[in-house]
């Protein structure tokens, strides 16, 4: 279930969101533009019901709906959003300069695919103060996102927030700035991590800080696996084209579900370059956990637990 408490939308020309993930061939999917139902993208008019009245005529309907907003400035008061939602709750795809603000995403935590928020094409997008409960990743960065900055969120059960997977397709545009701190995670999969797959493909990763983090009983804290292959299909015998670079990891402290609290897994044709390791201190069991390293250039300093293999 999603619950939006408070939501701000700057210059938006996107799609907010699908209510229902999915879409028939027999018809074409039914869209309810919020400027029909009076809202005003001028920046002062009140467009707080014209939202809701988008909102609940699709979920109203029967078949797969989305709600579109054109380009401009919507004010919002606060107000509650809310959709059972089978697939990834909240989409921002192929937007610029959006807020998202105090949401509440709850899904069950053996739930498929439930990703809570998904950014991805996206420029200038802000995540502050969610919490976030999944079946899947907490949130999820595709590729071509660029300017994204995530603060004070909880995350659990999930699988932490993730870049990617990328790299799946050969012609990828990269991902740039990323931000996350303040940001606790609770008994989840992973906490930080940066997924591609084991295949050709020209896209990057690169200036991203991962900074003021609390770690509470999570199974990979602090992982870079580069040689995602579900299923053995499409990529064995390959190597990740994705070049990982300037990742920074400071500040990050709690306890690991399991005794390998980091793991760097970098592609042996593109090695991940310019990662920077400070002050983390991660425990299994009350005793120092383990780290291990793949293919990867770096430097560390600060209090360092477990002990860095950079």
């Amino acid at each position: 279930m999603i619950s939006i408490l408070e939501t701000t939308l700057l210059a938006i020309s996107c799609i907010l969101c699908s209510v229902l993930l999915g879409f028939s061939n027999a018809a074409p999917t039914p869209t309810y533009n919020v400027v029909k139902f009076g809202a005003k993208g001028d920046g002062k008019s009140d467009s707080t019901e014209a939202f809701m009245k988008a909102w609940q005529s699709a979920c109203a309907n029967p078949n797969p709906a989305t709600i579109y907003v054109p380009k401009g400035r919507y004010l919002l008061r606060n107000t509650n959003f809310r959709v059972n939602s089978q697939v990834s709750h909240l989409v921002i795809n192929t937007c610029n300069n959006v807020v998202v603000k105090n949401v509440r995403l709850i899904a069950p935590e053996q739930s498929p695919n439930t990703d809570g928020i998904h950014v991805e094409r996206s420029t200038g997008v802000t995540i502050n103060g969610c919490t976030l409960q999944t079946g899947d990743d907490c949130i999820s960065i595709g590729d071509a996102t660029y300017n994204l900055f995530i603060s004070n969120i909880k995350c659990g059960p999930g699988h932490g927030v993730s870049i990617g997977s990328l790299g799946k397709n050969v012609e990828e545009k990269g991902v740039e700035n990323v931000t996350l701190t303040n940001a606790i995670f609770s008994g989840s999969d992973n906490g930080v991590r940066i997924k591609t797959w084991a295949r050709p493909s020209n896209g990057f990763v690169r200036n991203v800080l991962f900074q003021n983090i609390v770690m509470d009983k999570v199974k990979n804290p602090i992982i870079i696996d580069q040689n995602y292959c579900p299923n053995n299909q499409g990529c064995p015998g390959q190597t990740s084209g994705i070049k990982i670079s300037q990742i920074t990891y400071l500040n990050i402290n709690g306890t690991s579900a399991t005794p390998e609290a980091v793991t760097f897994d970098c592609s042996p044709s593109n090695p991940c370059r310019g990662i920077r390791f400070q002050d983390i201190n991660l425990t299994y069991m009350n005793m120092a956990a383990t780290s291990s390293c793949k293919n990867i250039e770096g430097t560390s300093s600060g209090t360092l637990v477990p002990e860095s293999c950079l």
